[in-house]
């Protein structure tokens, strides 16, 4: 699973995985797992780690770099130009 995570820390005043999980009620392995791609969140802790970043669960994750986002998603994160994959959520900041 492919996700956003480290990039909205980094967006959001470069939160620590420490803080992330402090907020979400989990523990910084877990994050550190689920950002990394390791596991899948339940779907509380996805609501929850999507609410930190006041952004939805399509927002935050898809099934790989394959899979297509929702238009609104692929936009707003390729700058607004659609069908712009390579500027994403998901790539390093």
């Amino acid at each position: 699973m492919d996700n956003g995570i480290r990039y909205l820390r980094f967006i959001h005043g470069e939160m620590t995985q420490q803080e992330l999980a402090d907020r979400v009620g989990t523990t910084r392995q877990t994050i550190i797992a689920i950002e990394g791609g390791r596991t899948a969140p339940s779907v509380v802790t996805a609501l929850r780690i999507a609410a930190v970043f006041g952004t939805c669960v399509d927002d935050l994750f898809r099934l790989s770099p394959e899979t297509p986002m929702c238009p609104r998603v692929a936009a707003e994160w390729s700058g607004g130009q659609p069908g712009n994959p390579s500027g994403g959520h998901f790539q390093e900041p």
